[in-house]
C-alpha cells in the first residue's frame, strides 16, 4: 500500500467513508456499505494539544457588532460520507525560492465532487504558527465543504522555516489561485467563483488575500494573465496586527510577548535576522496587517473567534471586522463562546468539539453559498 493511498483511506475513515481506488484523477471517497452510525459519521477535529505557552486568561470581548454563537461539544456534528469526493494529492502549483535560496515545489491537494459540472473553488489554507504549513491537515472539514458541491484546494505555503516572510506566505497563495484558474478546465473548477478559507495563521493569510486584490507586490511567479482575486473570504481566528496578538492576555503573556525579539511573528515580519520587538516597527507591521489594504469592492468576509481563545487574542478579528466595515466591504463576525483556538487548547479544555457543530459550519456553507454562484 502506497503512503499516499494509506492517508485516504486513514481520511475516509475518519468520516466513515468506504474508498474506491482506481478512478479517474485519483481515489474516490464513497458512502461507505454498512450504513454509518452518527458517531462514525460526524466529522471529528483532531484531538487537544499540550505543550504550547497559553495565556492564563482571555479578556471579555467586545461583541456588540458581532453575532454570539452558544454551540455544546455534544451538539449534533457535520455529516461526512454523503457524496463521492474525488481527492487528488501532491499537485505541484508553484516552484519557489525556500531556505538557502535551493528551489522549492509547492504542492496542493485537491477534492472535487465526483460527479457535476465546473464548480466553485474554496482554497483552503491550514495554520501552523508561521512555522508549519500541513495541506493534509482538517481532512474531514475539507471533504464536507467538497460535499456541499465545491472544488477544495489545501496548499502549502512558505513559513519562516524556508526563511520566508508574511510577503512570499501571500504570493504563495495567491500563486495557487492564478495556477487553479489557469487549470480550471482540466480540474472541473469554476474560474469565476473562488473563495479562500482559512484557519489561524491561514485566516491571517486568507484575510491577506482578500484585501490585496490590486496589491501587484504580492503577485509574483507563473500565470500572471489570471486573476488572485477572490470572491469570498472565511477566516477563522487569524489574526490581522501581528503586534498586538496578546492585547487580551493576561499581563505576564502580554508582556512576555510583546517584548520578544525572537518569535515567529518577528520573523514573518522582519524576516530571518531582525532582532527587534514589532511594537518599535509600526510602519513594518502595518504593512503586513490586512486591514491597512482594505478597501471598497474588496470581497465580502466572515471571520469565526472563540472567546476563550489562549493563542491568538479575540480582537483580532474584531479589528479587522471593524476596519472592513468602516471601508463599506460586507464583514460578518461570530464569537463561538467559550471555544479556544480551534483544537489547539490547553489541557483540560473540552472546547475543540464545538468547531466541528453544524451551529458553527453552518454559517461557513451559507456564507459560501450567498457569494459563491
Amino acid at each position: 500500500m502506497t503512503g499516499s493511498f494509506r492517508k485516504i483511506l486513514m481520511a475516509a475513515a475518519l468520516c466513515g467513508l468506504a474508498v474506491v481506488a482506481g478512478a479517474p484523477g485519483g481515489a474516490v471517497a464513497a458512502p461507505a456499505t454498512e450504513p454509518a452510525t452518527p458517531a462514525q459519521a460526524d466529522c471529528p477535529a483532531p484531538p487537544p494539544l499540550g505543550g504550547l505557552a497559553f495565556a492564563t486568561s482571555v479578556a471579555p470581548g467586545d461583541n456588540r457588532t458581532s453575532v454570539v454563537l452558544q454551540p455544546k461539544a455534544s451538539d449534533p456534528k457535520n455529516q461526512c460520507g454523503v457524496e463521492e469526493v474525488t481527492l487528488r494529492e501532491d499537485i505541484t502549483y508553484a516552484t519557489v525560492p525556500g531556505a538557502g535560496g535551493q528551489q522549492r515545489e509547492l504542492k496542493l491537494d485537491l477534492q472535487t465532487p465526483a460527479t457535476g459540472g465546473p464548480r466553485p473553488l474554496v482554497v483552503f489554507i491550514t495554520g501552523g504558527g508561521f512555522i508549519s504549513a500541513d495541506k493534509s491537515g482538517f481532512i474531514g472539514r475539507r471533504t464536507h465543504l467538497a460535499e456541499q458541491g465545491y472544488a477544495v484546494a489545501s496548499i502549502e505555503y512558505r513559513t519562516i522555516l524556508d526563511e520566508a516572510t508574511y510577503v512570499e506566505g501571500v504570493a504563495d497563495a495567491k500563486a495557487a489561485i492564478r495556477f487553479l484558474r489557469a487549470h480550471a478546465a482540466e480540474f472541473g473548477i469554476d474560474p469565476r467563483e473562488v473563495a479562500v478559507y482559512g484557519e489561524s495563521a491561514g485566516g491571517y493569510l486568507a484575510s491577506m488575500v482578500g484585501t490585496t486584490g490590486g496589491v501587484k507586490k504580492f503577485d509574483t511567479g507563473a500565470h500572471l494573465d489570471q486573476s488572485s482575486r477572490v470572491q469570498a473570504v472565511v477566516n477563522w481566528f487569524g489574526p490581522s496586527d501581528l503586534a498586538k496578538i496578546p492585547a487580551d492576555f493576561d499581563a505576564a503573556t502580554r508582556a512576555s510577548q510583546e517584548n520578544s525579539t525572537d518569535d515567529a511573528r518577528v520573523k514573518y515580519v522582519l524576516g530571518p535576522n531582525n532582532p527587534t520587538r514589532l511594537l518599535d516597527v509600526p510602519a513594518a507591521v502595518a504593512a503586513a496587517d490586512p486591514a491597512t489594504y482594505a478597501s471598497p469592492g474588496d470581497a465580502p468576509f466572515v471571520h469565526f473567534h472563540g472567546s476563550n481563545d489562549r493563542i491568538i487574542s479575540p480582537s483580532q478579528t474584531l479589528l479587522l471586522h471593524e476596519a472592513l466595515r468602516a471601508k463599506g466591504v460586507p464583514s460578518t463576525r461570530y464569537v463561538v463562546k467559550g471555544a479556544g483556538h480551534g483544537h489547539l487548547v490547553p489541557e483540560g479544555d473540552t472546547s475543540a468539539p464545538m468547531w466541528n457543530t453544524r451551529q458553527v459550519m453552518r454559517p461557513v456553507t451559507t456564507f459560501l453559498r450567498c457569494h459563491l454562484s
